[in-house]
């Protein structure tokens, strides 16, 4: 089965991530795991994997089918996971309603106890 982040098959992939088997290396990582996340109504994941200073009680997402993820660009330690900091904009694709819809988002990660988290972001008005 394909991944839904796009990147290859869903048991290699993110799946290891949701299992609880690997915490995702980089913010890169996290941010496909994630996407995969919302993609499978994983919520579990994606609450455990934002940070818990700025988590809502429930991040789910209901009623959206997520179509598709861009990777637009990264900063800091997004790419190899040296340091502590790490951004990625992205473009997550999503249908509601039969309506296709984008999120552009500038996504900021930290690092906190060796693992890396979603901090929050700053959606981008295309």
């Amino acid at each position: 089965m394909i991944c839904p982040c796009g990147e290859g098959d869903y048991a290699t992939c993110c799946q290891p991530y949701h299992l609880g088997t690997r915490w995702p290396e980089t913010p890169v990582k996290l941010m496909r795991a994630r996407y995969s996340a919302f993609a499978k109504d994983q919520n579990d994941f994606v609450f455990k994997t934002w940070h818990p200073r700025t988590r809502p009680q429930d991040p789910g997402v209901l009623g959206v089918e997520w179509t598709g993820l861009e990777i637009l660009a990264t900063r800091g330690a997004a790419l190899d996971g040296d340091g502590d900091e790490g951004g990625v904009e992205f473009r997550a694709h999503f249908r509601v309603n039969g309506e296709n819809l984008v999120l552009h988002e500038r996504s900021r990660f930290t690092k906190r106890a060796r693992r890396w988290f979603y901090l929050d972001g700053q959606v981008i008005g295309d």
